[in-house]
């Protein structure tokens, strides 16, 4: 029943989909971008919308990973690249765009005072992490049940039960032999599983993003700071969701905790290049400075050929200092998220429906299980998986978009009204409907 509208009007996408598993493993080029019977194929993007090869029309609640803060292909950003294009590309050398941008990043973000970019997030964990093992001197790191921080081999458990496998073949044992993997939302399980241990750093996400958008407790990352100074270790904001969606500071000055470090990325980059940064403590990240540590062997290595390419940072620059500058747009994207949320579980609850709804700000989960999880391990574990899949299917049929399949996670643009929110909510209440 759910399915059958999508698959009778995407037959282009159905044939494409067949042609791109001929030269793409699994037809796709990041397996989450997969959804059953076969994904769509974009022809064209603006504001909320994305119309597939098949000529349909979607709202679109993935918005490019969360990342499209303003929307598909926001003219202010478009038009910046345009006129970068015609100025220079990939020069190789410093520029203005580069300096721009981290000073923007360093005048919204109050715990970074020294920036770095990268070409991703997994970039930016993976050289955030060296660096804080370099400066502590320690060894083990701690995450989080249900934290993605990229495909970082050292990172890359705990993201999907079981949570003590690796979240790959190929992961050597030995890249996580010093690797905690810790409970989320539970700060005397985390202080038991580091006693004793030799921590370098604690990486966590304010807002579990694979995991299901489900916050951080306030008293918890309070908690996970003391704990880190009581260690002296570092605590690592993994904001590269939350980093200027939730707030033009991020999540780190919504809950009023500053971190050591600080990874970026998606948004960082205008929401429509590929970037990643970190940045944080001047003495921490004083030790990738080549003028101060000119031996190779003195310093943290961080570095990339397309690292603060021009076309990134000048996006990038156009995006954050009109976020800077204008507080209203989180003001919309906050409230139309905050309606969402609310009125979806106020009809789970009305219904009796087992579902839930976690979230904060402008990007929210929806959980097919019977009570609210409070962490990945309650999201992951007693969800209802064909459930899911049906409610995936029965939104592609009344032409809404997001990801994943087997877990909603929904994110607000500024070009969503408070109309596509109704229709939403409309949408979830049909889906109730059908299946009681």
């Amino acid at each position: 029943m759910f399915g059958e509208r999508y698959a009778s009007r995407t037959a282009r996408c159905r044939s494409f989909f067949e042609e791109a598993r001929k030269v793409l493993p699994g037809g796709v080029s990041y397996s989450i971008r997969y959804f059953d019977p076969y994904p769509i194929y974009v022809s064209k993007a603006r504001g909320q919308k994305i119309w597939d090869i098949d000529g349909n029309e979607y709202t679109d609640y993935w918005i490019g990973h969360g990342a499209l803060i303003m929307g598909h292909s926001y003219p202010p950003v478009i038009e910046a690249v345009k006129e970068q294009f015609e100025e220079y590309l990939h020069v190789g050398f410093p520029h203005e765009w580069e300096v721009r941008l981290a000073k923007q990043v360093i005048k919204m973000v109050d715990s970074v005072k020294l920036f770095r970019f990268t070409n991703s997030g997994t970039e930016a964990a993976m050289y955030s992490t060296r660096l804080a093992r370099a400066f502590t001197k320690k060894k083990f790191i701690g995450k989080f049940e249900g934290g993605w921080h990229g495909g970082y081999d050292c990172l890359h458990i705990g993201v999907y039960p079981p949570y003590d496998a690796p979240g790959s073949l190929g992961i050597l044992d030995e890249c996580l032999k010093y690797t905690l993997v810790l409970p989320y939302n539970d700060l005397e399980g985390v202080r038991q599983k580091v006693k004793g241990v030799d921590l370098a750093a604690i990486i966590v996400e304010p807002v579990l993003g694979a995991g299901g958008s489900i916050p951080a407790e306030r008293d918890f990352l309070k908690g996970l700071r003391e704990l880190c100074d009581e260690m002296d270790a570092l605590l690592i904001f993994d904001e590269v969701i939350t980093g200027f969606r939730l707030s033009p500071g991020g999540a780190q000055k919504l809950y009023g905790v500053t971190p050591d470090l600080t990874v970026f990325g998606k948004i960082l980059g205008g929401g429509e290049f590929p970037v990643g940064g970190f940045g944080g403590r001047e003495d921490i990240m004083e030790l990738l400075d080549q003028l101060k540590y000119p031996e190779a062997h003195e310093r943290a290595f961080q570095g990339g050929t397309f690292a603060a390419n021009p076309i990134t940072t000048r996006a990038g620059y156009t995006l954050l200092k009109e976020l800077d500058e204008n507080p209203e747009i989180y003001q919309k994207i906050n409230s139309l998220g905050e309606k969402a949320m609310k009125e979806i579980e106020d009809l789970f609850q009305r219904y009796d429906f087992k579902a839930h709804v976690t979230g904060i700000g402008s990007m929210f989960g929806i959980h097919f299980t019977p009570e609210k999880p409070k962490d990945a391990r309650a999201a992951q574990t007693l969800k209802d998986q064909k459930l899911a899949e049906s409610f995936f299917k029965h939104m592609l049929d009344n032409g809404v978009l997001y990801m994943t399949q087997s877990m909603p996670h929904l994110y607000v643009s500024a070009a969503h009204t408070s109309e596509d929110i109704d229709n939403l909510v409309s949408f979830v209440e049909d889906f109730i409907r059908k299946t009681r």
